[in-house]
């Protein structure tokens, strides 16, 4: 019995998404085009992404497994400084869920594509129902929202965080994504009284197939400025069936879940959960090298990719940490056990060079360490949950297949 690591590099998308041209940024502008990793590339060796690194990107471990040549493979765009012959597994996956989103890209990931249309809260002021508000305040026990509107989760805080300081009144905003976004300051509202409001209003707003309530606490003041914590709470519908997690979970194994895995899957099927910023995954994902057992899964989530640098559009910002997680994952190949396979993912794209704020729709890359040299493809998002489970001697009850 072996074990496997799925770690989900999120955003970190590889253009080529067949069905870009139906999604768009600022409204109007369609995803066609966009590469995440391949622009970033593009963007470093023009010397365009200076910004506390210089040259050249530079991810010679996952690029010896095979990140260039996935990148080439599911667009044909070129990535300069990723050009090693691969020596893992490498291919790239396409998606079916009709969403660029969290929570759709690991279902599918997990075996479970989205069976539904999700619900969306229109770019009006107010962006939220009468009833929803109500509802909101009741439960907070204030007499008004902030925000009511679809807002950058940190620029919301510069014009909305002292006012919330001074009344009171939670900051309630949303996005391009199927979620509501309550924000509290955790000392003056209180992170407790924050996250049970979220795990209140959460029914609410699945019933609007809404995926997500997310309850953003930060710190700070109107003098040094405001300030996210990773103290983040996801309240996610229940998948519609069961998931790779399930089918580990009742098979006796473990699912350790780094990062917002528990979240995205309503914790459902989760062993162990630890979260933090990345720096504080990366170690949790080292330790989990040490003590996953045979037969477990470790599922893991690093989302500063896309919450620090992809919606901000931060090119320099995207390349330093997509350095600084090649840098450290050696950390953890070197601890990987015989018959161990370890599998690097994203969920969606987040071109940062790209319009607008929004996740962009693209293929994904897949790669991987434990198997040898070998090439799959263009797959499907559910083929990488299936796989696992194969490699796990368990059976795949989702939509995909293995490519093993």
């Amino acid at each position: 019995m072996t074990r496997a690591f799925l770690i989900v590099l999120d955003s970190a998308g590889c253009g080529g998404a067949p069905d870009a041209h139906a999604f768009f940024n600022d409204k109007t502008v369609p995803d066609t085009g966009a590469n995440t990793l391949a622009h970033i590339a593009q963007a470093c060796a023009e010397g365009l992404a200076e910004d506390g690194r210089s040259g050249p990107l530079k991810m010679p471990n996952l690029d010896g497994l095979g990140l260039g040549a996935a990148i080439r493979l599911a667009s044909g765009d070129e990535a300069p400084g990723l050009d090693t012959i691969p020596d893992g597994l490498w291919g790239a996956a396409e998606e079916i869920s009709k969403g660029k989103d969290t929570p759709s890209g690991h279902w599918e990931i997990a075996g479970v594509p989205v069976p539904w249309e999700w619900g969306y809260f229109p770019d009006t002021q107010p962006a939220f129902p009468d009833d929803l508000t109500r509802k909101i305040c009741e439960i907070a026990g204030v007499d008004g929202i902030l925000g009511n509107k679809h807002a950058s989760g940190t620029a919301i805080l510069d014009e909305l965080g002292a006012e919330h300081v001074r009344t009171g009144w939670p900051i309630v905003y949303t996005s391009v994504d199927s979620v509501i976004q309550i924000a509290a300051h955790e000392e003056t509202f209180g992170l407790e009284r924050l996250v049970n409001l979220c795990e209140a209003i959460a029914p609410e707003v699945h019933k609007m197939q809404v995926g997500r309530a997310i309850a953003r606490p930060f710190i700070g003041s109107e003098a040094e400025g405001f300030k996210r914590t990773t103290n983040r709470r996801d309240f996610a519908m229940t998948p519609p069936s069961p998931t790779l997690c399930d089918w580990v979970h009742e098979a006796g194994r473990k699912v350790h879940a780094i990062g917002k895995i528990g979240d995205i899957f309503a914790h459902r099927g989760i062993d162990t959960l630890k979260k933090g910023a990345d720096a504080d995954l990366m170690e949790h994902l080292v330790a989990s090298s040490d003590s996953a057992q045979d037969g477990d899964l470790v599922f893991a989530n690093f989302v500063e990719f896309d919450s620090k640098y992809g919606h901000r559009r931060d090119v320099s910002g995207y390349a330093r940490a997509l350095e600084w997680f090649d840098a450290e994952i050696p950390r953890v190949l070197d601890k990987m056990r015989e018959g161990d396979l370890l599998i690097f993912t994203a969920d969606h794209g987040n071109d940062p060079t790209w319009v607008g704020t929004d996740h962009t729709r693209e293929r994904v890359p897949v790669i991987g360490a434990g198997l040898g040299m070998r090439e799959i493809g263009i797959c499907g998002f559910s083929d990488i949950g299936a796989s696992v489970a194969a490699h796990l001697g368990l059976e795949a009850r989702g939509a995909g297949k293995s490519f093993l």
